[in-house]
């Protein structure tokens, strides 16, 4: 069976990182060059004056009509704000978002859905974790220790996002031992932050037994440097027996 393609990616709504310039049409390009099955994607904006006030969400879903959408818009500001977004090739059997906040922090999320792919379901969650390092750790017990991740981690799970997670230490402290493999180590093999220059992994993927990933890199090009400040990581995984 054909590998699922996948790819997180923080658009930083939209903004390069090199020009600091708004140009929606880069990102519809790096997508559209790599065609993949399923996308996380961080800073989506919604209602910006710094975006043109788009409706980012709707532009992508409408760009990629083939793609099935799912957003929640996590911060809100006076006028407009962003969130994190899902599209997948295939139909989503269940949609869930989770609060992440910690205390008066700025608010964070994940969103958990279980997708029928081939060769049977998955769940994937699409989290932007927290600046602050006890943040993060907070908001990964949080997730774990959820009634909605408790009633859905039978199923083989990919975790993709902006961990911020810049001195690696979700991974080993939390996330291993709750079965979860980083498909994104080491870490110094997958910098992704800034984009013009990379010196930081803190786009990550984890994933449970029951998946394989065959192949995963941050994509270097000069389209991926200039669209945003992150640079996308790609992963081809496959269902296993396990």
């Amino acid at each position: 069976m054909k590998p699922l393609k996948l790819v997180t990616w923080n658009i930083h709504k939209g903004i390069g990182g090199a020009d600091r310039r708004y140009d929606f049409g880069r990102i519809f390009g790096v997508i559209e060059q790599l065609d993949p099955d399923l996308v996380c994607l961080q800073e989506v904006a919604v209602d910006l004056p710094v975006a043109k006030h788009h409706d980012q969400p709707k532009l992508l879903a409408d760009y990629f009509p083939a793609l099935h959408p799912f957003f929640h818009q996590t911060v809100h500001w006076k006028r407009g704000g962003y969130g994190n977004l899902i599209l997948s090739r295939w139909p989503f059997l269940e949609k869930h978002w989770m609060s992440l906040q910690y205390g008066r922090r700025k608010m964070r999320g994940a969103l958990l859905a279980k997708v029928d792919a081939p060769g049977g379901a998955l769940n994937l969650v699409n989290w932007h974790l927290g600046l602050a390092e006890g943040e993060r750790h907070w908001q990964v017990k949080h997730f774990l220790g959820h009634e909605t991740w408790r009633a859905a981690h039978d199923t083989p799970t990919v975790i993709a996002g902006d961990f911020n997670d810049w001195r690696n230490t979700l991974g080993k402290g939390l996330l291993a031992p709750r079965s979860f493999h980083q498909a994104s180590a080491p870490p110094a093999h997958f910098r992704s932050f800034p984009a013009v220059m990379p010196t930081l992994s803190i786009d990550k993927v984890f994933h449970t037994p029951g998946i394989k990933v065959e192949r995963i890199h941050a994509v270097k090009t000069k389209l991926t440097r200039q669209a945003s400040d992150h640079l996308p990581v790609e992963v081809e995984l496959a269902r296993t027996g396990a």
